[in-house]
């Protein structure tokens, strides 16, 4: 090996260093892209480089964001690209097994996003798991960063303290395709928990996460003006106390989420203990 550097004209650490900025770079490129697709979503005319300034990524300048925008297809005035860009190091993504399902339980489909909101502090990411029978949300993180362990580990972890004691067993969760939903660390939760893991190929394809996302920044954090971190914090647990226990859903006959909840499982107790009670059938 020490001929292989010497013919490379470098040091064993020097290619380990330049092999970690590599790594690092192509993980942050897989979390940046849902967020760069949602604010292209929102702001059709922004620049290039005013994303660049509100994102502020930590393994790239802005010319080096600048290309990424360009290879994506997300430049102004410039037809998005049908080809969806995969980095050499490889990318995981489950089948969508949400695909003609019916939905008939709670604990049957959880569904995740992440999104962003700007404070005065800078761009922060709220992370959202939701029952999607239910409507309920069950876990959420809000983060400065969009590495895994600051968004989808901490919403995933609430979600199955909210869910402890029940069967979850075969139990759905659906995602994007954001690389915080397939790293290794939020995979091995998942298969302790026996969870099956699905993705979708286009964002309206997980539309109860995308519409709870803009509920709760929309209905509430913005007309309550929450601009700082820390007030963000706050008032994202204040504002899905609200949603799950007061908003009323007009899916679910105009009640709220945990009053939805709560009235399916006196019905599935009650139907339960009906079956149970009945006489063995004579034989015939």
């Amino acid at each position: 090996m020490n001929s292989l550097y010497h013919s490379l004209e470098t040091s064993r650490q020097s290619l380990h260093q330049w092999l970690d900025r590599e790594l690092a770079q192509a993980e942050e490129q897989t979390l940046l892209r849902p967020i760069v697709e949602q604010l292209r979503k929102d702001h059709p005319r922004m620049s290039a480089r005013e994303m660049y300034r509100l994102v502020m990524p930590d393994t790239m300048g802005r010319d080096k964001f600048i290309g990424m925008c360009e290879e994506w297809g997300m430049l102004i005035e410039r037809k998005r690209s049908p080809i969806r860009t995969t980095n050499s190091l490889g990318v995981t993504r489950f089948e969508n097994l949400l695909a003609g399902l019916e939905l008939d339980r709670i604990n049957q489909v959880w569904s995740s996003d992440i999104t962003y909101y700007q404070t005065v502090d800078g761009f922060c990411y709220l992370t959202y798991i939701m029952d999607i029978f239910s409507r309920r949300i069950l876990g959420s993180s809000v983060s400065r960063s969009l590495r895994t362990e600051e968004t989808t580990i901490p919403a995933l972890r609430q979600a199955l303290r909210t869910r402890r004691g029940m069967d979850l067993k075969g139990l759905i969760f659906h995602s994007d395709g954001g690389g915080q939903y397939y790293c290794k660390e939020f995979l091995a939760i998942t298969n302790a928990a026996e969870l099956r893991n699905s993705m979708c190929e286009h964002p309206w394809e997980n539309p109860f996460s995308e519409r709870v996302n803009g509920t709760i920044k929309n209905d509430y954090l913005m007309p309550w003006g929450v601009d700082t971190y820390s007030d963000l914090k706050h008032q994202n647990t204040r504002a899905i106390k609200l949603y799950n226990t007061v908003r009323p859903h007009s899916s679910l006959g105009h009640v709220s989420p945990v009053t939805f909840e709560e009235r399916w499982l006196s019905t599935a107790i009650n139907t339960s203990q009906q079956v149970m009670s009945l006489p063995p059938r004579p034989p015939r």
